[in-house]
């Protein structure tokens, strides 16, 4: 199986829709994916990330089962912090990205949000809730996650593509999740940029599975179709 994450177009926050140039993300994303095919499409319940669904959804004459859970929203009250008076993802905040690479911290592995500097916090209930949502996700595609050896069972291997249509900051939970990598090092060392595909393949010619990223943050479809690549808006990389 592969399993496709992919963050939203450009984006309008307020109100939650794309801007145009995101709608031509999408648009050069639902190339892509009919170049190849998807078996299933998943999307966040917001309204930028199922505009970015829509067209493959089209293209391809597929429904979009939608995930309230995989919302940002949620994990912008839950794992972020306040700093002037504005609020900001963990892995935004320079004081704390220095905190959440500190030995102490990476020692902690996968249990970081027990250090004491994170005390009264919500982010190990939200992560563990997340861990949650996507263990149902995973299992429903027919890989049963074993947490703590850091593997998956394939109890129903299919050999499915499938996407998810989401979001960066509840995507760094959910990829960390996934990948079995703390969340601390994941949300400070790897981004998602406006549209980028993240492709995970589930080997499944043996019974345990061990999830390996083929793609990271790939946007090749924009300059594919000629759309603007900047690296969310900001940088030519």
């Amino acid at each position: 199986m592969i399993l496709y994450y992919v963050r939203h177009g450009d984006p309008i926050y307020d109100p939650d829709s794309l801007t145009e140039l995101g709608h031509r993300q999408a648009e050069a994303l639902s190339k892509r994916f009919a170049r190849y095919g998807l078996d299933e499409i998943y999307s966040s319940s917001s309204s930028r990330a199922l505009f970015t669904a829509q067209p493959t959804a089209k293209l391809l004459g597929k429904d979009i089962t939608v995930f309230d859970w995989a919302h940002e929203n949620h994990a912008w009250k839950k794992m972020t912090t306040i700093k002037d008076g504005k609020r900001l993802w963990l892995f935004h905040d320079n004081e704390l990205i220095k905190m959440l690479n500190s030995p102490d911290v990476v020692r902690m592995g996968k249990n970081w949000y027990d250090h004491p500097d994170f005390r009264g916090m919500e982010y190990k209930e939200y992560s563990e809730y997340v861990d949650e949502k996507v263990d149902e996700f995973l299992l429903s595609l027919g890989y049963e996650h074993d947490r703590e050896n850091n593997v998956y069972k394939a109890v129903k291997p299919s050999g499915k593509k499938v996407a998810l249509f989401a979001h960066q900051g509840i995507g760094m939970i959910i990829l960390s999740s996934i990948l079995d990598i703390p969340y601390p090092l994941f949300c400070t060392h790897f981004d998602l940029s406006h549209s980028s595909v993240t492709a995970i393949y589930f080997d499944e010619k043996g019974v345990y599975v061990i999830p390996k990223v083929l793609q990271l943050a790939n946007d090749s479809h924009l300059y594919k179709e000629e759309v603007n690549c900047k690296y969310n808006n900001m940088y030519e990389v």
